[in-house]
Parts: C-alpha cells; structure tokens; sequence
C-alpha cells in the first residue's frame, strides 16, 4: 500500500512539475544542497587524478620534454637559415634598387559577420577605418589569401573574398612562373584560371601564389593548388580549375597586410623622382674628376698664348734657345742674331728692344726650324 501511495505521489510530482513551474523554487534549493553531496563523492577521484598526475606522469614529462627540446632546436636552425636568406634578399633588392618590401606590417582581425547573400561572398571583420585599414587592402588567413576590403566603416570592415564571381587576381605558378588570372565561380572551394593556353606547361598539384602584377596583393603569398586541367584538341584554352589553399568557411582570425598605400601612379613616379635623383648624385662627383683637370691644363695654354702676343714670342725664343742657337749661328752666317743671343743675362733690355724692332724675326725662325 506504502509503494503504490509513494508512486501515485511521484508520477503527480513529475505532471505538476512538467506543466507548472511550481516546483521550480523547490528544485533550484535542493540543487544547492546536492551540489555538495555532488563534490563530497567526487573528491576521491579527484584526489586519485591529482596524484597520479603528481607522481605517475614523470616519465611522460621527461619524455614531452627531450621532444620538446629536439622541436626546439631544429626550429632554431630552421630560424637561422631563414634569417639568412631575409638578410640575403635584402642585399639582393638593394642591389636590384627594388623599393618592394620584404617583411610587411600585418595586423590580426577577427571575422564577425558574413553576407546573408548566397551569391556574394563576402565576410565582416572587426576591423574598420578608425584602425587604419584602407580599401583594397589585402586579407589572408594562416594558409594564403582570402580576399580584399571592398568597404570601409568606423570599426568594422567587408571583405571580398576570392570565390566570388566578381573577384579576379593574376597569379602565378610557383614552379615555372607562368602567370595566369584565377577568378571565382562562386564555389567556396573553387577557382577558375581563365585563358590559359592548351600548351601551357601547368598541371596537377602546381601551386599559385600571387604575382603581385595587378598592384593589389603582396607577390609570393600562396593563392591555389591547381586540382585539374583539362586539354581539349578542339578549343584554344584549357581548363583549369584550383582549390583555394585558405581556409574560406573555417578561419576565424585573419590577418590584415599594411604593404604599401600608394596607388601604382604614386609609385611609378616617386619611383622615377628617385632614379633621377640618383642619376645626378651619381654623376656629380664623376664630372669634377674629369672637366677640371683638362679645363686648368688647356685654358692657360690657350689663354697665355694670345694674352702676350708682342713680348712672349720675343722672349720665349730668347730664353727657352739660348745655347743651340749660339752653337747654330757660329755654324751660320747670320752676324745680326750673334749679339741678340750672346745678351741673355740682359734679358729685360732684350726683350724691349726687340719689340720694337720688327726685324727680330730670326730667332723665331730657328726656333721653328728646331
């Protein structure tokens, strides 16, 4: 009788509490009171795992640990190798007078929102304006890009992103360098190289990375894996169809590029304004070593000549021939040249009487003969 009385009062219980919240108060206070109860039996497990995790996990620990030890060092040689080649590239760019940047300044977005739309892909970050991003400014996740802002707001942002019908970027294959255009067909998983030729040397498992030529997107940053050409005889173009490499329906966080603000105009003429400046830093010190040294030796030579037309000659004559002519005009006859070269320590007199005297044309002759 006690049992049925107890099951009668049980099944009332549970309809009252099904139907009616009058035993919501009531549950909400035993639950308190069977919390404890709950933690009173729990305790000897928890103890247990405590101590096996204290005293049985030793071996774990000292082997997690020469692994971790062994990751850590190839990691560092990978480190500076890759430290090596940055630097390397570097110098090579500076070599090349390349302005394009080797390390951009990137900055982490999260994804807040996506397009209701199913024939647009776009998607919504928690970045706007206010944090610098610009319009076009390139967004990729862990894998390789996903897209372009399109629209900018205060402090949030939208991105196109590359599956979508209206998004094209040139890339290129990273095994040969052949450059193509892959667009969206509006599959997240899928993208479409257009025009590419029936003999072109692309084929299965070759990775595109972006080209950087459409002045949008860094080169280098992987785009696709080609995942099937199709050769058909009949048509000029194959068919080429890739698989994007980011994580377009699962990334949550995303990266935000700062390479370069200007717009291809901006560059191309700072780019210009730099060669030529350039040009003339590095012509200036070129012509001073080479003008000046002719311009002193010749300009005397050709200004000392005429500047003393009547005394020079008398006197260079006199003075540059003074003992061949002597030893010439006692081997000739001419007595008239005999006291004019036997005068030389009277240089001065010499040389003012002569110049008034046309006839001292002789020494000139002799020294013309010499």
């Amino acid at each position: 009788m006690r049992l049925l009385v107890l099951a009668v009062l049980s099944v009332a219980l549970m309809v009252v509490d099904a139907r009616f919240t009058l035993l919501k108060p009531v549950r909400s206070q035993m639950s308190l009171v069977l919390m404890q109860s709950y933690w009173i039996t729990d305790l000897p497990q928890r103890l247990w795992q405590g101590v096996a995790s204290q005293f049985g996990s030793r071996t774990e620990l000292v082997a997690e640990n020469e692994k971790l030890k062994t990751e850590n060092l190839l990691l560092q040689g990978r480190m500076q190798k890759l430290a090596a080649l940055t630097e390397q590239n570097v110098r090579l760019r500076e070599l090349l007078n390349s302005s394009a940047l080797v390390n951009e300044k990137v900055e982490v977005a999260e994804l807040i929102g996506m397009d209701p739309n199913p024939f647009t892909h776009r998607i919504i970050i928690n970045k706007g304006e206010r944090d610098g991003v610009v319009l076009g400014q390139p967004v990729l996740d862990a894998r390789g890009l996903m897209g372009q802002v399109v629209e900018l707001m205060p402090y949030t942002s939208r991105v196109l992103l590359l599956t979508d019908t209206t998004h094209s970027i040139p890339v290129q294959v990273n095994r040969n360098g052949l450059r193509a255009i892959a667009s969206g067909t509006g599959n997240p998983e899928r993208l479409e190289l257009r025009h590419v030729a029936d003999t072109a040397d692309i084929k299965e498992g070759d990775l595109l990375v972006s080209s950087g030529l459409g002045q949008r997107f860094p080169a280098g940053y992987p785009v696709a894996t080609v995942k099937e050409v199709i050769h058909d005889s009949g048509q000029p173009f194959a068919i080429v169809r890739a698989v994007p490499t980011a994580a377009l329906n699962r990334s949550r966080y995303l990266l935000l590029v700062f390479s370069d603000g200007r717009t291809a105009e901006e560059r191309a003429n700072e780019a210009a304004q730099a060669q030529e400046a350039l040009d003339q830093h590095g012509g200036g010190p070129i012509i001073p070593a080479t003008v000046p040294k002719p311009a002193v030796s010749v300009i005397p030579a050709t200004v000392a000549a005429p500047a003393v037309p009547a005394a020079a000659p008398a006197v260079a004559p006199a003075v540059a021939t003074p003992a061949k002519p002597a030893a010439a005009h006692a081997a000739s006859k001419p007595p008239a040249t005999a006291p004019a070269a036997a005068k030389p320590p009277t240089a001065q007199p010499a040389a003012v009487k002569p110049a008034a005297k046309p006839p001292v044309s002789a020494p000139a002759t002799t020294g013309g003969r010499e």
